[in-house]
C-alpha cells in the first residue's frame, strides 16, 4: 500500500479551500503547546478559530487551567477562542469497557472520534467551512488515524476536514519553541486519567 503523504494532501486541501473561498476554519485544540505551531501556520490562509472541547481531560482544574492558557495564546495571535463546557462524563461514556486498553489503541480511537465529531458538529452549526484538529502536531498520535477518522465524519457531518500533519517541516519542533517564547504550561501527559497513569 502506498504511504500517504498528509502534508501534501494538507497544502492540496488548503488551496482548493481557499479558492472556493472557504476560508473560515473550526481548529480543535487540544492543548496550548500543540496548538502554537498549528496557529501560526493555519493562520497564512484561514479565518482561524480555535475550539476546546476536550471532555477526556482529568478533572476540572486541569481542564480550565489549558483552556486558560489557549485562550492567552489566541489573544497572542488575535483569533477567536470558543471554549466549551467540561462534561466528563460524555468521555466516560464514550470509552466504557475501553479503559485497560493501551495507550495509542482502541480507547484513544473512541476519543479522538468524539473530539472531532463535536467540533464538527459545531462547525456547521456556526457557519464555519471546515474543521481541522491540532492533534497531529504531536509525533505521540497516529496522523493517519486521525485523518481516516476526520474523512468519515467529514463525510457524515457533511463539512470539509482539513488533512493534516503538522508535525512535519519541523512543526513540532516549532511548538515547542513557540511555547516557551510564550511560556505556555505544558503538561506531561496527554489529558486522560489512563494516559496520566501511565507516568506515575
Amino acid at each position: 500500500m502506498e504511504k500517504i503523504n498528509y502534508y501534501n494532501k494538507f497544502i492540496l486541501e488548503t488551496e482548493a479551500l481557499k479558492n472556493s473561498n472557504k476560508t473560515n476554519l473550526l481548529l480543535h485544540c487540544c492543548c496550548a503547546p500543540c496548538a502554537s505551531s498549528v496557529i501560526e501556520t493555519l493562520n497564512q490562509h484561514f479565518n482561524v478559530t480555535a475550539y476546546f472541547y476536550n471532555p477526556n481531560i482529568d478533572g476540572e482544574q486541569e481542564y480550565f487551567k489549558r483552556a486558560e492558557e489557549l485562550k492567552r495564546l489566541c489573544e497572542f495571535y488575535k483569533i477567536n477562542c470558543i471554549i466549551a463546557p467540561f462534561i466528563k462524563q460524555e468521555f466516560l461514556a464514550n470509552i466504557s469497557g475501553l479503559e485497560k486498553e493501551r495507550e495509542g489503541g482502541a480507547r484513544c480511537e473512541k476519543c479522538f472520534h468524539l473530539r472531532l465529531k463535536n467540533t464538527a458538529e459545531y462547525a456547521k452549526n456556526y457557519g464555519f467551512n471546515a474543521f481541522c484538529t491540532s492533534l497531529t502536531v504531536s509525533p505521540l498520535k497516529n496522523a493517519s488515524l486521525i485523518n481516516k477518522i476526520g474523512k468519515e465524519i467529514e463525510s457524515e457531518v457533511l463539512i470539509s476536514y482539513l488533512t493534516s500533519d503538522f508535525k512535519k517541516k519541523d512543526g513540532y519542533k516549532r511548538s515547542i519553541e513557540l511555547s516557551f517564547k510564550h511560556g505556555l504550561y505544558r503538561q506531561n501527559y496527554c489529558g486522560c486519567e489512563f494516559s496520566k497513569k501511565g507516568i506515575e
